[in-house]
């Protein structure tokens, strides 16, 4: 019964999961990681207390807290059915909601990879870069960046590997992804594990090849600092 659920659904769970999956998976990272960067930098700033930009902080701290400390799921459920029920004019469909709570969850867990790979970056490459009459900015672009992106790309590919198989969280507000597939199926054929097997297999595939992709890419970037 197993290689029967799979030769009739595989390739259609496989086909969703190209269509909407992978597509959500990519540009929730994209934008969480903008959302990381930008937060990063937000707690990396010198500032004095009671300033702007540390009232700034404080709010970037408890955004960061807040979406670290809280399930996904409850965060997808406040946007999703929460928000509208409180601000009807704020109503998101399946999509938009989706990626905001991705995005921003993702983008909690991304600016603390982020700050942490810059301030892994050796203070001597700062104080390089100024005997060199490098101005900050161009120090940041050019020197620490580089840098700080190579020490955050093990962990933010880990973190890409697992929101790909978050999306499937996605189901819960209907969603139409592998998951929400898969318990249609298993609504209609009544074979669940079956079903529910073979949406694994999809995953697990997904996760594989992005798995190797990220070996290959680290492998890169060691080549690239042992010829440098």
């Amino acid at each position: 019964m197993l290689l029967e659920i799979f030769k009739d659904h595989f390739f259609q769970f496989l086909v969703i999961g190209l269509k909407t999956t992978v597509p959500l998976a990519i540009i929730t990272f994209i934008l969480s990681l903008l959302v990381g960067t930008i937060s990063a930098f937000i707690n990396l700033a010198d500032t004095r207390r009671f300033t702007l930009v540390w009232f700034i902080q404080q709010i970037n701290h408890f955004y960061i807290w807040l979406f670290r400390s809280t399930p996904m799921l409850l965060q997808l459920y406040i946007i999703f059915y929460g928000i509208p029920k409180a601000f009807p004019n704020l109503s998101l469909g399946v999509w938009p909601a989706a990626i905001i709570g991705f995005t921003l969850n993702t983008g909690a867990y991304a600016s603390e990879t982020i700050r942490g790979a810059i301030g892994g970056v050796p203070k001597g490459q700062f104080e390089a870069a100024r005997s060199l009459g490098m101005g900050t900015k161009t120090t940041f672009l050019y020197v620490i960046l580089p840098q700080a992106f190579r020490i955050a790309v093990p962990p933010l590919s880990n973190t890409f590997i697992s929101l790909v198989k978050d999306t499937s969280l996605a189901s819960t507000i209907s969603l139409i992804e592998i998951m929400q597939l898969a318990q249609q199926t298993a609504a209609t054929n009544f074979q669940i594990l079956d079903t529910y097997i073979v949406a694994a297999a999809v995953y697990a595939l997904f996760s594989t090849i992005l798995s190797k992709g990220q070996k290959v890419l680290e492998a890169k970037f060691k080549s690239y600092e042992l010829a440098h």
